[in-house]
């Protein structure tokens, strides 16, 4: 079975997360390291990753991934942009090193109006940098995450992420993230069996899905392919329940972490009642691969 979790607030020190996904059950963690709407990130202390650890320990060693800043747009072509970028997500990789988290999730970037050629390119090129800047002792692999393909965004067609994986040369170190809310709204449907093998398929040829290394499971405000990001509840927004269903019950995911990144209020209630909803709908392997 998948290892479902949420995206939990990390208000009061990184270590509070695991105090939150145990409340409400989950199995599998995203975080931000850092605040993500700030360039400057303070770094960590001594004891802030020892907290950080011993909790991670003390919840069974789950999958964390961190998600960088949403500042950060590795497909600018601005000077300055670009190198607070490379500068920022380079510290992303360091503090997900030093923290022991393996896997990071990034959105590509906008080409902010060069063309989706030239922001891909700037992707690679900046990418690049930041591997090189963090060392090669750097165990952390960067997920790129499905987009919506809103406004100028990259990365809502697998055909952009396999672009951008083939054309790196730190091709072993890149991995996707895959967003249900994003890949729906970018125009790829999940909710018939048909729909979803075909869509699986599509992904499996252009980019492979032994590249997945983590899902975002969000439902989605806007209809298919709105280019519109607007992450809803489980089953209450257009892509509904039967998406789900069958990502959940997909073999090949098995053991796969996949975190809701839903609205939630201070108690959580609804990061519980998502994954009430979702574990309902796991009912064995429908799938053969």
């Amino acid at each position: 079975m998948p290892l479902l979790g949420a995206h939990e607030s990390v208000s009061g020190g990184l270590h509070r997360a695991f105090e939150h996904i145990g409340k409400v059950g989950g199995e599998s963690l995203q975080i931000f390291t850092r605040n993500q709407r700030q360039w400057n990130a303070p770094p960590l202390s001594d004891d802030e990753i020892r907290l950080f650890q011993d909790n991670w320990e003390q919840s069974g060693n789950m999958p964390v991934a961190s998600h960088a800043s949403y500042l950060i747009n590795l497909g600018s072509s601005k000077e300055d942009q670009s190198a607070k970028s490379v500068t920022s997500f380079t510290g992303e990789l360091k503090r997900c090193d030093r923290l022991g988290i393996e896997q990071v999730v990034i959105h590509p970037g906008s080409h902010g109006g060069d063309g989706v050629e030239a922001g891909l390119e700037n992707v690679v090129r900046h990418l690049d940098m930041v591997f090189i800047n963090a060392g090669r002792d750097s165990r952390v692999r960067v997920l790129l995450e499905t987009t919506a393909g809103q406004g100028k965004g990259l990365g809502s067609r697998f055909e952009e992420i396999a672009w951008v994986i083939s054309n790196s040369e730190f091709s072993d170190r890149l991995g996707v993230c895959v967003d249900t809310c994003h890949i729906f709204a970018a125009g790829y449907d999940i909710r018939t069996p048909e729909k979803y093998e075909e869509t699986m398929s599509e992904f499996d040829r252009t980019i492979g899905l032994e590249r997945i290394g983590f899902f975002h499971l969000n439902d989605s405000k806007k209809e298919l392919g709105s280019r519109v990001d607007r992450h809803e509840h489980i089953g209450k927004g257009k892509l509904g329940l039967n998406g789900f269903r069958h990502l959940l019950n997909d073999p090949r995911f098995d053991n796969h972490p996949m975190t809701l990144e839903t609205p939630k209020g201070k108690e959580l209630a609804e990061d519980m009642e998502n994954l009430r909803i979702l574990r309902s709908l796991i009912q064995g392997e429908i799938f053969s691969n």
